[in-house]
C-alpha cells in the first residue's frame, strides 16, 4: 500500500449536522465554537438544507492542519448530541469525504455523487 505524504492535507473540514429539531443546539453550539475556537477557525454558512454530499442541515468549521489538534480535541469533547463529520482537504474530494473521513457522534450516509462517486 502506497502511503500519501500529510503535506497533502492543505486544510480541514468539520460539518456539523442538524435537522429541525436540533437546530438551536446546533446554533447554541455555533456560538461557542466562534467563543473558544474563533481566533484558529473559519465558519461556513448556516444551511438549513442539505448542501453538496451532506444529507443533513450542516454548517461548516474550516481550520489548518496546525490548528488540528486543538480544534479536533475540542469538537471531540464539546460536540454534545451534534454528528460532527470530519475531512482532510487534498486535491481529491471524493477521496476526502469518502475514505478519510472522522465522524464524531454518529455517521450519515453522503451523497457521493456529487463528488463524482
Amino acid at each position: 500500500m502506497a502511503y500519501l505524504d500529510v503535506s497533502a492535507v492543505t486544510g480541514w473540514h468539520a460539518h456539523v449536522y442538524f435537522d429541525s429539531s436540533s437546530r438551536d443546539a446546533a446554533f447554541a453550539f455555533r456560538e461557542q465554537v466562534m467563543t473558544v475556537l474563533g481566533h484558529i477557525v473559519e465558519m461556513g454558512r448556516f444551511h438549513e438544507r442539505p448542501v453538496g454530499p451532506h444529507p443533513l442541515w450542516s454548517y461548516q468549521i474550516a481550520f489548518t492542519p496546525t490548528h488540528f489538534a486543538e480544534a479536533v480535541a475540542w469538537l471531540t469533547l464539546n460536540h454534545g448530541a451534534l454528528d460532527v463529520f470530519l475531512h482532510p482537504n487534498t486535491d481529491d474530494a471524493l477521496r476526502d469525504h469518502r475514505d478519510c473521513a472522522v465522524w464524531l457522534g454518529h455517521s450519515h450516509q453522503l451523497n457521493l455523487k456529487v463528488l463524482g462517486g
